[in-house]
């Protein structure tokens, strides 16, 4: 009975006490903004990466701009995601009024795009160049062709590697606590701090972590199956 009785007591300072439940809840909400816009960004601007650096394979055109997105992508994935939040918050935006939420989306979603382009492009790359030479035969134009020809059979491949970058992706929104933003992983900390129990906030945060994991992860399943479906 006291083994249950201490967990009760941990559950009530870790919870109920003073309302500490809002502080998962706001951190919750905060990890899930930040990894829903940033993987956005990333789909976005990863998908403009990547169509820009095989439209000048194919045509030799747009050579400078293939070099800036290079360089892009070896800075970013050389360097830690801690490193550039903390660079684009005490130095880029350090003297610019920006709400500190916007800062860690613009982060991650930068970071991913680096990540998702490779993935795209690596799609790309898959695809026969057969395909590319038998719409040029028909008169389609480069955009054309990935629109209608190249990037509905790029999805079902680059899926499951999509699905492991958002995974990531929300997992990685844990070190946005070093500028303050309170996400799940800050706000456990917060709790910890007020109860002087580690254990039982960093349990919980960690049962949400791998909730929302498993939830992705059997998303991600069921898109395939249903892009596995229409194929066949």
């Amino acid at each position: 009975m006291s083994f249950f009785n201490e967990i009760g007591d941990m559950f009530y300072k870790t919870f109920i006490y003073e309302n500490r439940y809002l502080y998962f809840l706001d951190g919750l909400k905060n990890t899930l903004i930040i990894a829903l816009l940033a993987v956005i960004i990333g789909i976005v601007l990863g998908m403009v990466i990547s169509l820009i650096k095989d439209y000048n394979k194919e045509t030799k055109h747009l050579k400078v701009l293939t070099k800036i997105c290079d360089f892009y992508v070896y800075i970013i994935r050389g360097t830690p995601v801690l490193l550039q939040l903390m660079i684009l918050y005490y130095v880029v935006f350090k003297s610019i009024d920006i709400p500190i939420l916007l800062v860690g989306i613009l982060t991650f979603g930068l970071n991913s795009a680096a990540y998702v382009s490779e993935i795209i492009r690596s799609g790309i790359l898959s695809i026969g160049d057969g395909q590319k030479e038998a719409a040029k035969t028909l008169g389609l134009s480069y955009f054309q062709t990935m629109r209608y020809i190249i990037f509905p059979q790029v999805l079902r491949s680059m899926l499951p590697a999509l699905g492991n970058e958002f995974i990531t992706l929300l997992k990685d929104t844990s070190v946005a606590g070093y500028i303050g933003i309170v996400e799940l992983l800050k706000a456990s900390d917060i709790v910890s701090s007020r109860t002087y129990d580690y254990f039982f906030p960093l349990i919980v945060s960690a049962l949400i972590y791998l909730f929302f994991t498993f939830l992705l992860v059997r998303l991600m399943r069921m898109l395939e199956r249903k892009l596995n479906h229409v194929r066949s």
